[in-house]
């Protein structure tokens, strides 16, 4: 991942914990259930995910207590804005940037001298089935401080307030407790450390739960696609839902996510067909004998991809100029279908969410198109960092190169 690191690309976003904020997170690590690490620094991402303590720990959601009770740690304003690399719902980072509009300046005033444990509440303690995710509605966001922060603050207003009443003034004794909470926490009395929760209410959305679930909402009758075979082959047995399941590897579920106006495909866009510029070149690459020539130059030199095209047999051939046979046949055969010239897996990846949709259904259709047919890199890594950093592994390093070329050059 080195290439990626270098060229700020392999989670650039994350901040550096080190130091004091190192104890705060372990004290959030116990306040939430968890042990503490024994990293002296790491870095973290907008929920306060880190990746170091992930692999330290050997569980990636390691700020989960089971599928259905996600955690957040906040022990800087700096996390505002930034990146969820590894988010077990597709709504983590919407959700975050609710938390931070309501209460920016009460987390900045907290984060001072202290940290903040949040409990992502949706009303589930835990999940037993699939169909459980059906259950989503609305998202409670709780909060709680490091050393009971807002708890210290009541108690101090109420010594202060004891102290002001009678002749209490010279008691010696309420002179000592006030000292010592002066001493442990600051003066408490004019800081805003009380935080309301916050309410998200969900719609279409994605889990990692039950190995991975688009839950899609937007019509009468809901649409869940599984990305485990297991999972789905569990939910079709329950037949007391008004729900439409597939797997994502069902061929039928495109002709269904276009019926239901989720997504489209205009091949004559001049959108798409960048696109396909990007998705026929890394399909070439699979095709590339590095022997003369490197992956990058092949995909960037038009004589050289001319060349290395022609070398292929033909049905490879096909494969990668569907869409460009598919445009001239249509131009004197008007009858001509997509289906007929174009490669599924490279038709899939020409698809996009159907503009009618809201900009976050559009987000949660593009992961969805992203994973079934992960043929666009550029479109990949945008939304689906995981998957494409599984799969980047699996390249060789002219391709690699080239990937990154190609990404840094539309960002």
């Amino acid at each position: 991942m080195q290439k990626l690191k270098e060229a700020d690309l392999y989670k650039g976003e994350l901040i550096p914990v080190n130091g004091k904020l190192v104890e705060r997170y372990n004290k959030c690590l116990v306040k939430l259930g968890f042990t503490e690490t024994k990293l002296d620094s790491f870095f973290i991402d907008g929920i306060g995910w880190s990746p170091e303590i992930a692999e330290e720990k050997n569980e990636i959601h390691y700020l989960n207590h089971g599928e259905a009770n996600p955690h957040c740690i906040i022990i800087t304003p700096l996390q505002k804005g930034l990146p969820v690399y590894n988010p077990f719902h597709s709504f983590d980072r919407e959700l975050m940037k609710q938390v931070f509009k309501k209460h920016q300046l009460r987390i900045e005033n907290i984060t001072r001298d202290s940290a903040i444990c949040v409990d992502f509440d949706q009303n589930i303690d835990v999940f037993y089935e699939p169909l459980d995710v059906l259950k989503y509605k609305n998202v409670t966001v709780k909060f709680r401080l490091v050393d009971d922060l807002d708890k210290a603050k009541k108690e101090q207003l109420e010594l202060v307030e004891l102290f002001n009443s009678d002749n209490n003034f010279i008691d010696e004794t309420i002179h000592q407790k006030l000292l010592d909470s002066a001493n442990t926490y600051g003066d408490l009395r004019e800081r805003e450390v009380d935080l309301e929760n916050v309410t998200y209410s969900t719609e279409s959305f994605y889990t990692e739960a039950f190995g991975g679930i688009y839950v899609l909402k937007s019509f009468l009758s809901p649409i869940l696609v599984f990305e485990d075979e297991e999972a789905y082959k569990e939910a079709i047995k329950d037949t007391s839902h008004d729900v439409l399941m597939y797997h994502i590897a069902h061929d039928e579920l495109i002709e269904k996510l276009t019926s239901h106006l989720m997504i489209e495909c205009d091949v004559n866009s001049d959108i798409t067909l960048q696109r396909y510029e990007r998705i026929k070149r890394f399909v070439l690459s699979e095709y590339v004998n590095e022997e003369t020539h490197s992956v990058k130059d092949v995909l960037n030199d038009s004589m050289l991809f001319k060349g290395y095209l022609n070398k292929i047999d033909v049905s490879a051939r096909k494969r990668v100029m569907g869409l460009d046979r598919y445009l001239e046949k249509k131009k004197s055969d008007p009858k001509t279908k997509v289906a007929d010239l174009v490669d599924r897996d490279i038709y899939v990846a020409l698809h996009s969410p159907h503009s009618s949709l809201k900009p976050n259904d559009q987000d949660l259709v593009w992961k969805l198109l992203v994973s079934i047919s992960p043929k666009d890199v550029l479109f990949l890594y945008w939304y689906d960092k995981e998957i494409f950093y599984d799969l980047y592994q699996t390249w060789n390093n002219s391709l690699k190169d080239w990937v990154i070329e190609t990404i840094k050059k539309n960002i």
